[in-house]
């Protein structure tokens, strides 16, 4: 019975989006330590969007209160979604990726449930990767950056999806994470530490306020939102998020342990594979060599070479302005880069354009 339940549990997971497989044994049994066989016959019976305990009920002939008093548990662990509106508490049923994955490891707890489940993703993702071929090409890119506001040249036209300030002012609540990619190392291997802070994953309104009850995150002001983020770009992180112009997250990443960035790194022209809007300019006249953009640049798209400014390869460059935020000689500013489109609108957009993506290259 239990077998059949965990089944159909991989194949919805799989359906609802990216992080889910079944091609891998690893795959049934992760979802296997993250539910219980009572919390996969729940999941199993969500449907698409927001529903009430009564439609879950109906389906599974389990009482209400029985599968209320499940979905809270749920909602405790980072399986699904939960929050109140008009009056009534709705719930939802998140993908792995993003979602209950970084859920697990937002907390930045170490319990051994935290050791156990980290154990089971990782074991995951590292069979994953080796029955996924390296891409020979880039699809249609699921994630974007936002650049470091103040390295973009003045003249610039910076558009307000491409603003962290825009969203920070328009968004309450705001939520502050454990970046749960650099957590899930350290639970891996306790010297797996990059030194990067881990306190810097924000989130805005529903994912916050979902995140704030369920003391997953801590709620934070606007002007403590900006210190985040000001203590990510001085460390050299790069302000990442979903390919929409409208966002519940943005994560601060690192190219070691980061989930984004390691994807965007194993395609063989990392700037096809995300969104980006920017790329930088060097002023010759006032750069020393000193070799502080090719240190911090995360995706190695600058070298030290023979002229008098360090070498450039668009075909690496993402255009986070990690480099230039690093600069102490301000010999770098960030320019609008040639034909970069904008961001789709919402979630349902980007899976339209990732579709036809899909369709164009015959897969």
């Amino acid at each position: 019975m239990n077998d059949a339940i965990y089944q159909r549990l991989g194949e919805a997971m799989a359906k609802r989006g990216r992080g889910g497989t079944v091609t891998v044994p690893e795959y049934d049994r992760m979802l296997r330590v993250l539910f219980t066989p009572e919390e996969a016959e729940v999941n199993n019976a969500m449907p698409p969007g927001v529903f009430t305990p009564d439609v879950i009920a109906a389906q599974t002939g389990i009482n209400i209160a029985d599968v209320t008093a499940i979905l809270e548990g749920m909602a405790d662990k980072g399986l699904c979604l939960s929050f109140v509106r008009k009056g009534i508490r709705l719930y939802n049923g998140p993908p792995l990726m993003p979602g209950i994955f970084e859920f697990q490891f937002m907390r930045g707890t170490k319990t051994p449930r935290d050791y156990e489940i980290a154990r089971a993703i990782n074991g995951f993702r590292k069979a994953a990767a080796v029955a996924t071929p390296v891409p020979t090409r880039a699809s249609y890119p699921g994630a974007r950056v936002i650049p470091v506001r103040r390295m973009v040249k003045a003249e610039a036209a910076v558009q307000t999806y491409d603003q962290v300030m825009a969203y920070i002012e328009s968004s309450d609540p705001i939520a502050v994470t454990t970046c749960y990619c650099r957590h899930e190392a350290l639970l891996i291997d306790e010297k797996d530490v990059c030194g990067m802070p881990m306190d810097v994953c924000m989130q805005f309104r529903t994912s916050a306020e979902y995140l704030i009850e369920r003391r997953i995150g801590r709620k934070v002001s606007k002007d403590e939102a900006m210190d985040v983020m000001r203590r990510a770009e001085e460390a050299g992180l790069v302000h990442a998020c979903v390919n929409t112009q409208r966002l519940d997250f943005i994560c601060n990443c690192c190219a070691c342990h980061c989930a984004i960035l390691q994807g965007v790194l194993r395609n063989p022209k990392p700037a096809e594979a995300i969104l980006h809007a920017f790329e930088p300019v060097f002023e010759e006249e006032k750069c020393i060599l000193c070799g502080i953009c090719v240190d911090r640049c995360p995706t190695k798209a600058l070298t030290m070479g023979t002229a008098n400014v360090p070498d450039w390869n668009k075909e690496r460059c993402i255009g986070c302005a990690v480099c230039a935020s690093g600069c102490q000689e301000e010999v770098i500013t960030m320019v609008e880069r040639a034909g970069a489109a904008p961001p789709p609108a919402d979630v349902k957009a980007l899976g339209e354009a990732v579709m036809r993506d899909r369709v164009r290259a015959g897969q």
